[in-house]
């Protein structure tokens, strides 16, 4: 349970749990580059600003839901800018399902979709293509950053309080997962780093197809909304349901 009288100035404690700090100095010690799975959200980009500082090499990339949407494009671009380096991209595992599940599909499509037996890849399995494809890094050194922290929610402090910041058996650390928000704030500050325009529309990162995202994204960017809906036809449902 979150300590209600906790110091909110403070990183946050768990018992036996390695300080982010610690975590961060032993991957600059050790010199290997760190994947990092950016989603573009202020906890993706508070961790590559904390590496960076910690000097510890970055290699990000992107995993995205929907191909060629140009909202995520071009706030890719400006990262890819403001970084100094290019972000690859990759589709979400949550692409496949979604296909595979056949969410938001005409009946049309079936026949096709399940004759291309798409795969389900999983985390694990991306960053090995990143390792070999990409960035000649040996997968079995190779750790992949994330954004978790403990403080986001009493369900991820239980995580990493059972399984720990680093885990090596899937090679996945992260590296600011005592921060609480106001850390990620202040680095964000201190670095003049933008939030992308996700912010905007949904207070978060573009995350999914359900009315929250789809909405505010038929307003404000309506070609990417089409984008959406060449890969989910019916996602249109999500607006009628609403009467929008």
């Amino acid at each position: 349970m979150i300590n209600p009288n906790a110091d909110q100035t403070a990183p946050v404690l768990i018992d036996g749990v390695t300080p982010s700090a610690e975590i961060r100095e032993e991957l600059a010690r050790k010199g290997i580059p760190v994947l990092l799975a950016f989603s573009r959200g202020k906890d993706s980009l508070a961790a590559w600003l904390a590496l960076r500082d910690a000097d510890v090499e970055v290699r990000p990339f992107h995993l995205y839901l929907v191909p060629g949407l140009e909202f995520v494009d071009e706030s890719l671009v400006d990262y890819e800018k403001f970084f100094g380096t290019t972000i690859p991209q990759l589709p979400h595992p949550s692409l496949f399902r979604w296909l595979n599940n056949l969410t938001f599909q005409v009946p049309e499509r079936r026949l096709i979709i399940e004759a291309a037996q798409l795969p389900e890849p999983d985390y694990v399995d991306i960053s090995r293509v990143l390792c070999s494809e990409y960035y000649d890094l040996d997968p079995e050194v190779t750790f992949t950053a994330d954004g978790i922290r403990a403080a986001d929610s009493p369900n991820r402090r239980t995580a990493l309080k059972g399984h720990g910041p680093v885990r090596e058996h899937v090679m996945k650390v992260s590296p600011v997962w005592d921060w609480r928000i106001r850390h990620v704030r202040a680095a964000l500050a201190d670095h003049r780093c933008p939030l992308p325009v996700d912010y905007e529309l949904f207070n978060r990162t573009f995350d999914g197809l359900d009315l929250r995202f789809l909405a505010p994204i038929k307003e404000r960017f309506p070609r990417d909304y089409e984008r959406i809906l060449e890969w989910f036809p019916l996602a249109d449902l999500e607006l009628f349901r609403a009467g929008l």
